[in-house]
């Protein structure tokens, strides 16, 4: 029988997505899974985008131009510059989806064994991109006691050497929630100066900043053009995931040129997504005051229900609409897998996404589970019962403080 690369037997599969045979099993049973796992809104796709699908009119649903159609980075230029980013139509590039935008940069701007520094727990499917382009990630720990603040900048300088060719970050932060403060976006900028190193910046949840928070870009910070890449999608912004639509922008004339070059390899983004994309841009702001005043009203509800729960912590974030919460339990995963398994609480069970899978230091986040915030109020809060429930059950609790509570493992 022919063989299965070592590539291929190396590429870590998604914490997000591997406990999935489990929740179709209990569906099966005829529970009910409430979906806390991954980042599936359920908010509504805005109907300006959804009437340009409904309305397209072609006679050839034909390819595209690599980087993109004009008319759609056109209204690209549009959104990005009411946001301050000062850009032109040759500083974006169209994608599918920002997973296309990471790999292309991966590819562009890294050889085989350099080595990207990022702050974890991250994006677990960064550790795919990295791995599909022989790159190597050094991560640096943030802690969920301060909430996962950006770690001291002397924790990166430490783990740079002359192979490092790159900082990446998320923000707002999927998985933990955190929102960067101005003053760490500056101390992210005076490395890569003093390094010369790129600056990678997922931003595919720049609309989801709660409490008045402001939101930085290191688009907005002088002496930067040569070294920041941004990644956007639209899956997010306009609860579009299914559009698999996202770009790549940079000033960096040499990036882009050599981007491009991988962006014909691979010929084009999708005709009709750009078409939806281009309606997206006219979503009056009243869709993301709506939607952000709901995302609050959710996150509340899911903090303070989980910090209700004994020896439960979640600290509370300022952006995207995930939650990183640390649980007394022997390991996360198990119990995770557990409560889809073995639990139902009015033959009801949750299904969430184990921590460990978004940390690339071995042993770290066991104690720590992702949720995110993605469901109608009220299925949240029936979530939260059956998960309180769950740790009153669970035979692999573990001691808070002094008192046992359930079973030690």
């Amino acid at each position: 029988m022919p063989q299965i690369s070592n590539k291929g037997k190396l590429m870590p599969a998604s914490p997000i997505r591997k406990l999935t045979p489990f929740a179709e099993g209990a569906k099966q049973q005829g529970k009910k899974v409430y979906h806390l796992n991954i980042g599936q809104p359920d908010i509504e796709t805005p109907e300006v985008m959804l009437n340009a699908i409904k309305n397209i009119d072609f006679k050839v649903w034909a390819y595209t131009q690599s980087e993109g159609t004009l008319s759609y980075r056109k209204k690209l230029v549009e959104y990005y510059n009411r946001a301050n980013y000062n850009v032109t139509v040759d500083d974006i590039l169209v994608t599918t989806g920002a997973s296309e935008a990471i790999t292309i940069a991966m590819q562009t701007c890294l050889d085989s064994d350099d080595e990207v520094i990022i702050p974890e727990p991250f994006y677990a499917n960064y550790n795919a991109f990295a791995w599909m382009s022989s790159v190597k990630i050094k991560p640096v720990l943030s802690h969920i006691e301060n909430g996962f603040a950006l770690p001291p900048i002397s924790e990166f300088e430490k783990l740079i050497t002359t192979k490092t060719r790159a900082i990446f970050i998320c923000n707002p932060n999927n998985p933990t929630g955190y929102l960067y403060s101005y003053e760490e976006m500056v101390e992210l900028k005076n490395l890569c100066l003093k390094y010369d190193l790129y600056l990678f910046a997922d931003e595919a949840y720049r609309e989801f900043c709660y409490d008045g928070s402001k939101f930085y870009s290191p688009m907005h910070l002088d002496g930067l053009d040569e070294h920041v890449i941004v990644f956007d999608s639209v899956s997010k912004r306009y609860s579009a995931c299914g559009a698999r639509l996202g770009c790549f922008i940079t000033k960096n004339r040499k990036v882009i040129e050599t981007a491009l070059k991988f962006a014909q390899a691979r010929l084009s983004p999708g005709m009709v997504a750009q078409l939806a994309g281009e309606a997206a841009v006219d979503t009056p702001q009243s869709y993301f005051d709506n939607v952000n005043k709901e995302y609050t009203e959710r996150r509340n509800m899911l903090v303070s229900s989980l910090n209700k729960m004994e020896g439960v912590y979640c600290p509370n974030p300022g952006g995207a609409f995930y939650v990183v919460a640390k649980f007394p339990v022997d390991d996360c995963e198990a119990f995770c897998q557990w409560m889809l398994e073995e639990f139902d609480y009015d033959n009801q069970t949750v299904m969430m996404a184990p921590a460990a899978g978004f940390y690339s230091s071995e042993d770290a986040g066991r104690d720590e589970i992702r949720l995110a915030y993605v469901l109608n109020k009220e299925d949240l809060a029936n979530a939260m019962i059956c998960l309180e429930k769950a740790l009153k059950e669970y035979p692999g609790r573990k001691t808070v403080g002094s008192l046992q509570i359930g079973v030690e493992s």
